[in-house]
């Protein structure tokens, strides 16, 4: 499994050496299929550890509970769905299903968390990559009924769906929620300075000992930063790009980022930032706006007004960038502005 790079936390942790005089304690982990960093400012190490070791126990809980092909409570509605079933969850998942719908309707369908099965026939429920195209036939059966988590029924706690071939998987949702149990962990602990990074996707708490917060933006197809950004209390930034989990035939890269109208991975983009300002579930926001803009392809920017999303960097898949007005005004790039950039209005 390729480890996502887009955020680059090294930008960060090449200066550690020279704020020795101030606490500073890191820690790491492999959770949700990828590295988990986590950094706390300002604390000593017996009131820092602590509560490091609290947001990893939850980033532990989440995991497995919502795995999409080993045994949780997930997996066990899925099997419940295929069967025709009506399951019962904890108020939880229920939870989790009626945002996840309220962002799917928001994003027009394209970001969707109901599509597990066609993650499935692609191949990509697994921790080694496919080496094959999926069956043409059981794709075009797929087509046929386009399961979606809008055809999820949830009455309270009863979830039932007439579409057997519907199944959830959080891949594309869950990093960002635990973005924001690890906020308010932190705060709850007394922590009010930390950077949470799962996989890059970020999300900023306070300041680095009175210094904003820098990360950087990988670029898919070079060595090292793109750009680097600094993050206010409260931000949060997600990556999406088809050099983390893909996989080549025959030349073509086939990339885990799927659309759900066409059944096949997206193929405009080769990566898509987005900056989500303070606001009540940034961290959520920051992991799901990035798929549905990444498969948009050149009308990311409609869709970013209707999810009210207004800092995006785009490499389309030409290698060309676009950039919105906002993000523009964010960034510094590494080696001076691009002259392929575009900033969009």
């Amino acid at each position: 499994m390729r480890i996502r790079r887009l955020v680059f936390l090294f930008v960060l942790l090449a200066s550690l050496a020279a704020c020795g005089k101030a606490p500073l304690h890191y820690q790491q982990a492999f959770v949700f299929g990828t590295r988990v960093e986590l950094l706390i400012a300002g604390l000593p190490e017996d009131a820092a550890r602590p509560a490091a070791a609290a947001v990893l126990r939850e980033f532990d809980r989440l995991h497995r509970s919502y795995h999409a092909w080993k045994p949780s409570e997930l997996s066990a509605l899925n099997e419940a769905i295929a069967a025709g079933r009506t399951q019962t969850v904890s108020p939880e998942l229920a939870a989790l299903i009626g945002e996840g719908q309220r962002l799917s309707l928001a994003s027009e369908g394209l970001f969707d968390p109901g599509i597990g099965r066609l993650i499935a026939l692609w191949g990509f429920q697994s921790d080694d990559l496919p080496a094959a195209l999926p069956d043409a036939d059981a794709l075009a059966a797929w087509r046929a009924a386009r399961p979606g988590i809008a055809d999820l029924h949830l009455d309270g706690l009863e979830v039932s769906s007439e579409k057997r071939a519907l199944a959830l998987d959080f891949g594309g949702y869950l990093k960002g929620v635990a973005l924001d149990r690890a906020a308010a962990i932190l705060k709850e602990q007394g922590v009010h300075n930390a950077l949470i990074n799962i996989g890059g996707n970020v999300l900023a708490l306070g300041s680095k000992n009175g210094q904003r917060w820098r990360v950087g933006i990988q670029h898919p197809r070079q060595p090292g930063p793109l750009a680097t950004l600094e993050l206010d209390d409260g931000e949060a930034i997600g990556t999406s790009g088809d050099y983390q989990r893909y996989f080549e035939v025959a030349g073509q890269r086939y990339s885990h980022l799927l659309d759900p109208h066409s059944a096949q991975p997206a193929t405009a983009s080769q990566a898509l930032t987005v900056l989500i300002t303070p606001r009540v579930a940034a961290g959520t926001l920051s992991d799901v706006a990035s798929k549905p803009l990444f498969i948009a392809g050149s009308d990311w920017p409609r869709l970013a007004r209707a999810l009210q999303v207004e800092h995006v960097l785009r490499i389309d898949a030409a290698g060309r960038l676009q950039v919105s007005r906002a993000m523009h005004a964010r960034l510094d790039y590494s080696g001076g502005q691009p002259k392929s950039l575009e900033v969009m209005p």
